[in-house]
């Protein structure tokens, strides 16, 4: 199975962009992983956060087939240690869907209509994140669970 990661609009920090290189790079060599970055909204600023979230929702949606499994980097979804998101990732892995897909949202989040076609929502912590660094910290704990699965050092090194 394939695994797609969309980001909606672009990674200000140069540091963040590298260590999300980094790991997608390193999550490739276990399996198919894509990172597409979903371009921010035009003429956001004139927005309100509700209209704002409601475009990047239709362009979320407008990139998730009905074969796809959609998970939400969301504060109030399920969290798990690193060991458990690893048996998890295994689980899903086996589905018969045609692509795991993992979403992380702009600033204000997703609209009801996303949340409606997500399968699972995901929180990485009680704490908050921004939703740039949440990128990165999802692609490691992918990493991770990948390097956990196969028994490798990384986990505890």
């Amino acid at each position: 199975m394939k695994v797609q990661l969309y980001f909606i609009g672009k990674t200000k920090e140069k540091y963040l962009r590298t260590g999300e290189e980094i790991y997608a790079k390193r999550l490739s060599h276990y399996l198919p992983v894509a990172v597409e970055i979903l371009p921010d909204i035009r003429m956001a600023g004139k927005m309100s956060s509700e209209e704002l979230k409601e475009a990047e929702g239709k362009l979320l949606l407008s990139r998730i087939g009905p074969e796809d499994r959609l998970v939400l980097l969301d504060e109030g979804g399920a969290t798990y240690s690193s060991v458990e998101l690893s048996r998890w990732m295994e689980k899903e892995l086996q589905r018969p869907a045609r692509r795991l897909v993992f979403a992380v949202g702009g600033a204000f989040g997703f609209t009801e209509a996303v949340y409606a076609r997500a399968d699972q929502q995901l929180s990485l912590s009680r704490m908050t994140f921004s939703h740039q660094m949440v990128r990165l910290f999802l692609l490691e704990q992918i990493y991770r669970a990948m390097t956990i699965l196969r028994n490798e050092k990384y986990h505890n090194s």
